[in-house]
């Protein structure tokens, strides 16, 4: 990809709202001797696997602590910026990775990951239990791990407040109604703004190469060209967006913003109920459901991992029950494991997306660059 996404978007924009990751760097790779206090010799160290991801990833202390009893490899997480820089390092150090494991490539950047050679194949162990809509490379070089869905969030007191009914599908977002309300990220930039931008191509088609296109008269094309006229916003980042612009965003109370409509995701409202000062009984945030495109993560074992066996075994954990129910809280994602139950937090205060907007990696690969290209030409000149 030609482009490059800045190191402040987020695979999960939730997870700017949340501290850092709290797990301790561990020693470098290797099995060393551990002695006790009197110099006795006792039995080998565990080995270190190195996780490389972006930089939301996180996980709690005592799952991977859970990790190492299971396995007798400790974790070492070398974060690497958002998703896209992420991918962009590991391809310049094929075959030399930084690590062993690659946790973070989506949807949107698997093909070049693939098709640059970073991953080598591994099935890995309970896999079975992953729906075959989250599996979309046959060879097994990556691992589905986690979904979320990229979607419109609005501010629930502003719709109140002026009596309006909150959108709820891209159609209404070219409304009259809603003119000068939506502030959404370059996709050039951004990894929401990319997904959003992949969603209406998904919805309206290419222009004249898709039959939901011809409603709209020219595919995605002339659907910006609608949202231009109707007002618009773009600015660089998530972070410029949701806490910035986004009038309804507890991060943004110190330089509130005018827009109730924001690209973000699905599960921004839980977080905005969890970290609400005082913690607000409903989310002051929802979701327009009809303007959702799904992401799904994925992990895989670098090509020249210097403990494949520690990756290997690294790889089955995250897809392991007690992985999975740890992750939403954690990163704010969905888990992909049949057997995963969701925290409370989530059925109560999220939305379950029924029908997103998807598209095959190979149209993405084929399609991402020229339409960002075109895009551009469109809404920022």
């Amino acid at each position: 990809m030609s482009t490059t996404i800045s190191s402040g978007t987020k695979r999960m924009a939730a997870a700017a709202l949340v501290a850092a990751l709290g797990v301790t760097t561990l020693a470098a790779c290797g099995t060393e001797e551990v002695r006790d206090a009197a110099g006795k010799t006792g039995a080998p160290a565990p080995k270190t696997v190195t996780l490389v991801s972006h930089d939301s990833f996180n996980a709690s202390k005592e799952v991977l602590a859970e990790f190492t009893k299971e396995t007798g490899f400790k974790v070492k997480v070398l974060k690497a910026g958002d998703a896209g820089e992420a991918v962009n390092k590991e391809i310049l150090t094929k075959g030399s990775p930084q690590g062993d494991v690659f946790f973070g490539v989506d949807n949107t950047l698997l093909s070049r990951a693939l098709d640059n050679g970073i991953f080598v194949p591994y099935e890995a162990k309970g896999v079975d239990r992953i729906p075959a809509t989250y599996r979309l490379d046959k060879e097994n070089r990556v691992t589905p791990i986690d979904t979320g869905d990229i979607c419109v969030n609005y501010d629930k007191k502003w719709f109140a407040d002026k009596k309006l009914a909150p959108p709820v599908t891209f159609d209404d977002l070219a409304k009259p109604a809603y003119k000068d309300l939506l502030v959404v990220e370059n996709p050039e930039r951004s990894s929401p703004g990319l997904g959003f931008l992949l969603g209406t191509a998904a919805k309206y088609g290419d222009r004249g190469g898709a039959s939901q296109g011809e409603a709209s008269g020219g595919g995605w094309q002339d659907y910006w060209t609608k949202l231009k006229a109707n007002g618009v916003k773009t600015v660089d980042s998530w972070e410029l967006a949701y806490n910035q612009e986004f009038s309804g965003s507890a991060g943004g109370k110190q330089a509130k913003g005018d827009r109730p409509l924001v690209v973000s995701y699905a599960s921004s409202p839980p977080v905005e109920v969890l970290y609400g000062e005082p913690q607000p009984k409903v989310a002051p945030t929802g979701v327009s459901t009809g303007t959702c495109f799904r992401q799904i993560e994925f992990a895989g074992l670098l090509n020249g991992a210097k403990n494949p066996e520690g990756g290997k075994a690294l790889i089955d954990f995250l897809i392991s029950k007690k992985f999975q129910e740890d992750m939403p809280l954690q990163m704010f994602v969905n888990p992909v494991a049949k057997d995963a139950a969701l925290p409370e937090l989530f059925t109560k205060h999220g939305v379950v997306v029924e029908q997103p907007e998807t598209m095959a990696p190979e149209k993405i690969a084929e399609k991402r660059d020229p339409w960002i290209q075109q895009w551009s030409s469109l809404v920022l000149k």
